[in-house]
């Protein structure tokens, strides 16, 4: 069995790995989407829905307030639907904004 030290250093190394993997993939996909949206002459509004999606968006209601801060990654949750994976099954007041 490996020591807590040890299982530590992998813990790292596996972060890092997956950290490179994202960056990677990210980009082969960010080039995949460019190539796909000149070869179909696509627009913005296209991909990301026209002016009504827009507005039907807005008329459902307003924005919530953020509740909690991931502090490591900066990323937010209201407090609404689903946790995220940073704060699920964890203590919710050490991540209160």
């Amino acid at each position: 069995m490996a020591t807590y030290k040890e299982l530590l250093a992998q813990q790292k190394a596996l972060e890092d790995a997956i950290k490179a993997a994202r960056a990677h993939e990210g980009s082969d996909a960010i080039k995949a989407a460019r190539e796909i949206v000149e070869a179909f002459g696509l627009t913005e509004d296209d991909v990301f829905g026209g002016a009504k999606t827009r507005k039907a968006s807005r008329a459902k209601g307003g924005t919530v307030a953020v509740k909690y801060q991931d502090p490591e990654s900066g990323k937010t949750w209201t407090g609404r639907g689903k946790p995220p994976l940073w704060i699920a099954g964890k203590e919710r007041e050490q991540f209160a904004v």
